[in-house]
């Protein structure tokens, strides 16, 4: 895994991607979750085009891996991730950690950064 850095220091804040090669295998730490965010919308409901400096981060995706659980500090216990695999869920705006694996974007959170899941 290498991090990168983007942006510019000129009044932007700088975030870290990291760039996963496709033959690296990789497992989520406890209540991890990868969500691949949904495309950002192109129209408004009215039908007007949205310019792509405009566009709003999606804050819905679908879950594409899932940690194993966190265990319960008193107890020792493991708590399981009530989200699974495939999943549509709603996520805060800038939660999660963005990552590259073979040029596709991706979101690393904890569950309790997810907001609900959609049905």
């Amino acid at each position: 895994m290498q991090p990168s850095e983007e942006g510019s220091s000129d009044n932007k804040k700088s975030k870290k991607n990291f760039t996963i090669m496709a033959n690296e295998n990789f497992e989520l730490f406890d209540d991890r979750v990868l969500v691949k965010p949904n495309a950002a919308e192109e129209k408004t409901a009215g039908g007007i085009i949205i310019p792509d400096t405009a566009k709003e981060k999606p804050q819905k995706g679908t879950v594409v891996a899932v940690g194993k659980g966190k265990y319960a500090e008193q107890t020792g216990t493991l708590i399981p991730v009530q989200i699974k695999t495939g999943d549509t869920v709603m996520y805060g705006k800038y939660g999660g950690t963005e990552i590259t694996i073979d040029g596709t974007d991706y979101l690393i959170m904890r569950a309790s950064d997810i907001l609900m899941k959609v049905k």
